[in-house]
């Protein structure tokens, strides 16, 4: 009676273990497979790091000094912090400023001719096994043609995952900056451009309003700056002046990169003629971190401040000054013509009664 269970217990058991088997070997093919992994709850589960070496043991990016024509080798570590293998693609992008100052890098699709063409990984892609590491040598190669100044971008990780919920491809990245100063004349430049003043008042002819300073910063140099900044305003003949608030240092600009400033300026008097005048005080950062600052640029732009009720007061008085003066100034002609007429009528009525005295007999009537 035993027996047929005990080969029902057999058969079920040499199936759980072939079922196990080829889990374990399923297992065994994704670990060198091909296929991205997908990070635990859609998080990055990965991390990168500069490798240690003669440039330095705890660097938070690269930064290099090179020679036009001259190279660099270095490396990036990288590190799987998750449970499953990890296939992640390996590129280098140039780099841009963000509408928030940030440093951003071109995605892989946008064509690079700076670091992102410079940089050069010994490998386009990685595979590292869960809880390991693997450090990717790579080379900064400079044409010898590179335009002097600073060029900055960064070397990436990257790890395209799909996002069901909403139908796409979601391309998590990370890197590291990457700073290159190619050797020659270093010009660093800003200038300010297309500088507008916009004043807002209020009903009140004599309250004081806002004035909103606009203007561009453009990097005319081939370095990498920051600045201060300082705006004021003033009425005619440089009185009352009020300064805006912000004077904080703005973010880096990469050569040839323009930033939109729009800064309000508050309490102003409605002084009619407003002058609005910002100052950029340039601030350039060597490779040490060391920061200096440039001579001053400085712009100024005109625009109006017009109290309009106390203008359309004035303009209502006026109107009923000329009003009452025009209007004297008629019933004075008017006074004048009666006159003339009276006068007119008794000269006639007078010569009138002079011809009838003066009149031979039997003429008169």
């Amino acid at each position: 009676m035993h027996a047929p269970v005990n080969r029902r217990k057999a058969t079920v058991s040499a199936l759980v273990r072939a079922l196990a088997l080829a889990l374990l070997l399923a297992y065994a093919i994704s670990g060198v497979g091909v296929g991205p992994a997908r990070a635990a709850d859609g998080d990055v589960t990965w991390t990168v790091r500069t490798a240690a070496n003669g440039y330095g043991d705890d660097r938070s990016s690269y930064s290099y000094n090179v020679n036009p024509g001259g190279q660099v080798k270095d490396a990036m570590v990288v590190v799987n912090r998750s449970k499953t293998p990890l296939r992640l693609a390996l590129y280098a992008a140039d780099g841009y400023t963000t509408a928030t100052g940030q440093l951003d890098l071109l995605t892989k699709d946008k064509k690079s001719v700076g670091i992102g063409a410079w940089v050069h990984a010994d490998r386009s892609s990685v595979v590292i096994k869960p809880g390991k590491s693997a450090q990717i040598p790579f080379i900064v190669a400079v044409p010898a043609n590179a335009t002097p100044g600073d060029h900055v971008g960064g070397i990436l990780t990257s790890l395209k995952q799909a996002d069901d919920a909403a139908g796409i491809n979601v391309d998590r990245r990370l890197g590291i900056r990457v700073k290159l100063r190619v050797s020659g004349a270093l010009e660093p430049k800003l200038a300010i451009e297309n500088l507008q003043v916009d004043y807002s008042g209020s009903l009140n002819p004599i309250a004081k309003g806002d004035a909103i300073v606009t203007y561009t910063i453009h990097n005319t140099g081939n370095a990498t700056l920051s600045a201060r900044q300082t705006v004021s305003v003033t009425g005619p003949f440089g009185w009352p002046r009020t300064n805006a608030d912000d004077s904080t240092a703005l973010p880096e600009l990469l050569p040839g990169e323009r930033r939109q400033v729009k800064l309000p300026v508050h309490d102003v008097a409605p002084a009619v003629h407003l002058a609005a005048t910002a100052t950029l005080t340039p601030l350039l950062t060597d490779a040490a971190g060391s920061t200096t600052s440039l001579g001053p640029v400085k712009a100024t732009a005109h625009g109006w401040a017009v109290p309009w009720t106390l203008l359309v007061f004035l303009v209502m008085v006026i109107a009923a000054v000329v009003g009452g003066l025009l209007l004297a100034r008629r019933a004075r002609a008017r006074r004048t013509q009666r006159e003339d007429a009276r006068v007119a009528s008794a000269v006639e009525q007078a010569l009138r009664e002079d011809g009838t005295r003066n009149a031979p007999p039997g003429t008169r009537d």
